[in-house]
């Protein structure tokens, strides 16, 4: 099996943008553009780790932070590709080139997709995010980053991708795993839970516009976890009614 971490970085997002996946000091690959986001770094990471280990007959396993580009390969591209590359409320996908071709990257493939938080000391996910902020920094020096090693034999194809080919992908649970406590949840939503006031221990992903988030008070094992729907509208997340 193929272990290796994928992720991206952006300066100012939108700004000078960076992706990179890392397996060892010997094999990594970073890249990035002059004028990107965090979620395009993200998709791209691993849409070339993918095209780079096509070739190899082994299973692979990507740590990502972003429980975007998880839910994104994991939960959400079917639907999108079964409405025309249209999200359920009819808007068009974010950053659609890049999700076709990881659509196309994903046949056959057999992935296993693991969420690590970000920033914690996870050795594979600490250097993918160095290695992606250096290409972002060298972007904004006017530099080209340096692509890495990669894996020998490999070849990529990477889709034109650009900001404002659709609205920006708001990415409001990045990071968001159950009991990590420091957390700002829901915005202009009552009544909600706010960091840090609150301990998120559950959060599933029903569809790109809709979760379900199971909260309690921190500190307090024995309080008892309150749960509700949340439904996205524009900028902002409301608790559904029926919700329980």
């Amino acid at each position: 099996m193929i272990i290796a971490a994928a992720d991206g970085s952006a300066l100012g997002n939108p700004g000078p943008a960076g992706w990179a996946w890392y397996v060892d000091d010997d094999c990594w690959a970073s890249g990035g553009w002059p004028h990107g986001t965090n979620n395009m770094g993200e998709l791209m990471a691993v849409l070339d780790l993918l095209q780079q280990t096509a070739h190899l007959d082994d299973e692979l396993r990507v740590y990502c932070d972003s429980t975007y580009v998880i839910n994104t390969v994991t939960k959400w591209m079917a639907g999108w590709k079964r409405r025309g590359w249209r999200k359920g409320d009819g808007k068009p996908v974010m950053n659609v080139e890049l999700v076709k071709g990881l659509d196309a990257a994903m046949q056959g493939r057999r992935v296993d997709f693991v969420w690590v938080k970000g920033h914690a000391g996870h050795e594979l996910n600490e250097a993918a995010d160095r290695l992606a902020n250096a290409a972002a920094a060298a972007y904004r020096d006017g530099r080209e980053p340096d692509p890495g090693p990669g894996i020998p034999d490999s070849s990529t194809a990477h889709p034109a991708a650009s900001v404002g080919q659709v609205e920006p992908e708001p990415d409001l649970f990045s990071g968001l795993g159950p009991e990590e406590p420091d957390v700002v949840v829901l915005a202009d939503a009552a009544p909600a839970p706010t960091a840090p006031d609150v301990e998120v221990v559950s959060l599933d992903l029903l569809d790109g516009d809709t979760v379900r988030l199971g909260w309690r008070v921190p500190g307090d094992p024995s309080a008892a976890v309150r749960s509700g729907v949340w439904e996205r509208a524009g900028d902002q997340w409301r608790r559904r009614t029926d919700g329980s």
